[in-house]
C-alpha cells in the first residue's frame, strides 16, 4: 500500500506532468523551447516578493507571486521582439538572466532577514516533490485543470496560430491576444511545478515530453496527448525511483527518466527514428552493392560470350568494390545467381534483371 505522503507526491507529479506536456507541445511546434526556461527563471522573483510582502508560505500566495513575474518577463520577451530589432532567443537569454539574478539577490536578501518563516524558500531553485502538502495538490489540481480546460475550449485558435498565424488573422481574430493567452497558460504550467522541480530544471520537463511525442507523430493531436502521457508518466516513475532509493532528490529523477524516454523515442520511433534510418540505410546500401556485383557478373559473362559463363570469387573481386562475396550471397537468396567457392553464374531471372540494370547504369546493354 502506498503511503499518505507518496500518494501526494505521485499525483502531484502526474498532474505537473501531464500539464507541462501539453502546453510544452505549442511551445515546441511553435520554435519557443527556451521560452519554457525563461519563464521558469522569471518566476523566481516572484516567489521573493511574495514572501516578502506577506511573510507567507503558502503555496497559493507563493505561485500567484511566481505567476505575476512569470507573466511579466514572458511580456518583456513579447515587447522586445516587437518593438526592436532584437531576435527571440536574444530576448529570452536577457529575461532569463535578469529575472533570475534579481529572484537569487531576493533569495538572499530574505536569508539575513530575522523571522523564522524564510526556511524553505531555495526549494524552488531545484524543487522538493516530498514537502508537497495537501493544500499543494489542490492548487496545483485547480491551476492544470482549468490550464487544460481551456486548452480545449482554445484548441482550433491554438492549432492555427501554432501553424498558420496569419490565416488566423484573416479570419478576424487577434494573435497578438492569443499569443499571449497561451503564454499565460504556459506560465502557469510552470509555475504550479516550480516547488516539485524547482527553476532550474522545469524547462526540461515542458520541452522533453514534446519532443519525444513529436517522434511518434505528425497529428496534433496525439502528439499533445502523447506529451501529456510522457509528462505524466515520467513524473510518476521519477517519484517512485525518488522513493525507492536515498537521497534521490524527486525532481532530478523526473527530468533524468523523461530524457530517457525523449533518447528512447529519438532512436527508436517508427516514423523519426535514428535506428529505423540507420536499418533502411544499411539496407539500401547492401542493395546498392549487391547490384554492382550483379551488373558485374553480367559484364563478366557477356565478355566470354555466354551469359551464363562461370567465374571465379577472385575474379569477382577484382571488378566489384567491397565484398563480392556478400553481394553473392544476397544475389543467391534473391534467385538472380548460383553456385559456390568453385564459381558463380546469372541464372535467367538475374541475367534479365542485371540486362535491365546494365541499361539503366549505361543506356544500353553493353
Amino acid at each position: 500500500m502506498l503511503d499518505y505522503t507518496l500518494l501526494l507526491v505521485l499525483s502531484g507529479c502526474l498532474v505537473l506532468g501531464a500539464v507541462a506536456g501539453t502546453l510544452g507541445s505549442f511551445a515546441v511546434l511553435r520554435k519557443q523551447s527556451l521560452l519554457g526556461d525563461a519563464i521558469s527563471h522569471a518566476a523566481l522573483p516572484g516567489v521573493a516578493i511574495a514572501f516578502l510582502l506577506t511573510f507567507s508560505k503558502h503555496p497559493a500566495v507563493l505561485l500567484l507571486g511566481a505567476l505575476a513575474t512569470g507573466w511579466v518577463g514572458t511580456l518583456f520577451i513579447l515587447l522586445i521582439t516587437r518593438t526592436t530589432r532584437i531576435k527571440h532567443d536574444t530576448a529570452m537569454g536577457i529575461v532569463l538572466s535578469v529575472f533570475f539574478g534579481l529572484g537569487l539577490f531576493l533569495l538572499t536578501l530574505i536569508q539575513r532577514l530575522p523571522t523564522a518563516s524564510k526556511a524553505g524558500l531555495d526549494k524552488f531553485l531545484f524543487g522538493n516533490a516530498s514537502t508537497l502538502l495537501r493544500q499543494d495538490l489542490q492548487v496545483m489540481l485547480a491551476l492544470g485543470g482549468l490550464t487544460l480546460l481551456f486548452v480545449l475550449l482554445f484548441w482550433k485558435e491554438f492549432k492555427l496560430l501554432a501553424f498558420d498565424p496569419d490565416f488566423l488573422h484573416s479570419l478576424g481574430r487577434n494573435t497578438l491576444t492569443l499569443d499571449v493567452f497561451l503564454t499565460t497558460l504556459l506560465v502557469v504550467a510552470i509555475v504550479i511545478g516550480l516547488q516539485a522541480v524547482g527553476v532550474v530544471l522545469m524547462s526540461a520537463l515542458v520541452i522533453a515530453p514534446a519532443v519525444a511525442a513529436r517522434q511518434w507523430t505528425d497529428h496534433l493531436g496525439r502528439m499533445v496527448a502523447l506529451a501529456a502521457f510522457f509528462g505524466g508518466l515520467g513524473g510518476v516513475l521519477g517519484a517512485v525511483a525518488s522513493s525507492s532509493l536515498t537521497n534521490l532528490p524527486t525532481g532530478p529523477a523526473i527530468v533524468v527518466i523523461i530524457s530517457l524516454m525523449f533518447l528512447a523515442s529519438l532512436l527508436f520511433s517508427p516514423h523519426r527514428g535514428l535506428a529505423k534510418d540507420w536499418i533502411r540505410q544499411r539496407k539500401h546500401r547492401k542493395e546498392i552493392h549487391a547490384n554492382q556485383v550483379l551488373v558485374a557478373l553480367f559484364m563478366l559473362s557477356k565478355s566470354h560470350g555466354s551469359r551464363y559463363y562461370r567465374h571465379s570469387l577472385t575474379s569477382l573481386q577484382a571488378v566489384t568494390p567491397g565484398s563480392a562475396e556478400a553481394g553473392l550471397e544476397a544475389l543467391k537468396k534473391r534467385g538472380l545467381v548460383s553456385g559456390s567457392a568453385s564459381g558463380w553464374k546469372l541464372t535467367p531471372k538475374g541475367a534479365q534483371e542485371a540486362e535491365q540494370a546494365a541499361k539503366h547504369i549505361y543506356g544500353e546493354a553493353p
